[in-house]
């Protein structure tokens, strides 16, 4: 009986310290998305950040973007996968950001 009013205690006491955690703060700028869609593109953009594509999740997202011949894809120190393209019979370089947003430079 000691032992499960003495586990109760401990579960409640973790309970509570996850609950005391504060929120992240909202994004100030709220016609920013937090994740680009096809028809939308945060005007920043590339924004730096921790990016979680998969080097195929990468070039297919720039793929799906009208790019083609896609090649080179590295991901940089500043989570932006940098890489190298077509589009309309010209080379340009591209970036891809953590939301999704492909940027021809």
């Amino acid at each position: 009986m000691r032992k499960m009013i003495f586990v109760a205690a401990i579960v409640s006491t973790c309970a509570a310290g996850a609950f005391a955690q504060t929120a992240p703060a909202a994004n100030p700028d709220g016609n920013t998305p937090a994740v680009a869609t096809p028809d939308t593109k945060n005007p920043t953009a590339p924004v730096e950040g921790a990016n979680s594509f998969t080097e195929a999740q990468a070039k297919d997202r720039i793929s799906d973007a009208g790019y083609t011949d896609v090649k080179d894809l590295k991901l940089d120190d500043k989570g932006i996968w940098m890489a190298s393209g077509m589009k309309d019979g010209k080379a340009v370089s591209l970036a891809l950001d953590y939301q999704g947003n492909v940027v021809a430079k």
